[in-house]
């Protein structure tokens, strides 16, 4: 069932029903590859960069049929230290023949501490100082910041979602899953040895997935075909994701 909210059009006085279905599932899946040990970060920039690289003749061997290929609009996200990679790679420390029109970290992390960032030393901790130009969607968690029993937090405070947002300049969109933690977006088969190793919520991790794919499709959607809609309307009621979402925010100039 799709969500809705009411909209009143003061100048025509017409009320407009504005619906969002971005949070039900959609007709494909995806499949994820988990890497339990990471390379290094300049690797896996090149790594980025290479893939990239390689849509323009090797995407389409692996496309479905009737799927055509538009590189015309290409968005690049990561996930924790793929947060990172991915913002490394738009801001020049890797090299691509493609651009890029939008860009998506999904609780990106750039290090243990303020002093102890990952190479590339990307945070500057300056209000919009990224160099990046494109539309961005920056999703976070709460509870990242919280320490797991024996284990540091897995996106601590000052290298985490909060800093990335702040960096970015406009047109940036901010989200944030109160209730749930880093790795809680993973399928519920991920690995248990390195779920266990971060603060997680007590709620439906599949509620949590369909919040942070559902904000993706419909940022990906207005930025990229034009069509708001469904952006807009979570910016207005944010209860209508599954999962509580605070703060959001966001700056379009």
């Amino acid at each position: 069932m799709a969500t809705s909210t009411q909209i009143m059009n003061p100048s025509t006085e017409v009320l407009e029903t504005a619906v969002t279905s971005v949070f039900q599932p959609g007709k494909l899946a995806v499949e994820f590859h988990i890497s339990i040990m990471a390379k290094g970060d300049t690797e896996d920039i090149t790594a980025a960069a290479e893939v990239t690289d390689w849509l323009t003749n090797g995407l389409p061997s692996v496309l479905p049929k009737g799927v055509e290929q538009n590189l015309s609009k290409i968005a690049l996200a990561g996930h924790s230290r793929g947060g990172h990679t991915a913002f490394s790679l738009v801001l020049g420390h890797g090299k691509t023949n493609l651009k890029f029109s939008a860009l998506i970290g999904l609780d990106p992390v750039a290090g243990t501490g303020k002093y102890l960032q990952i190479s590339p030393k990307i945070l500057t901790y300056e209000l919009s100082s990224f160099d990046i130009t494109m539309p961005v969607l920056v999703i976070g968690t709460g509870l990242g910041e919280e320490k797991n029993i024996l284990f540091p937090p897995c996106a601590p405070k000052d290298v985490n979602h909060r800093e990335f947002y702040n960096e970015c300049k406009a047109p940036c969109y901010y989200f944030v899953t109160k209730d749930y933690g880093h790795l809680d977006m993973l399928d519920d088969d991920a690995p248990k040895f390195m779920t266990c190793m971060c603060k997680d919520g007590n709620n439906c991790k599949d509620m949590m997935r369909r919040t942070v794919a559902g904000i993706m499709v419909a940022f990906l959607k207005a930025v990229l075909n034009e069509e708001d809609g469904d952006l807009r309307v979570i910016l207005k009621d944010p209860k209508l994701a599954p999962t509580t979402l605070d703060p959001v925010e966001h700056r379009l100039a």
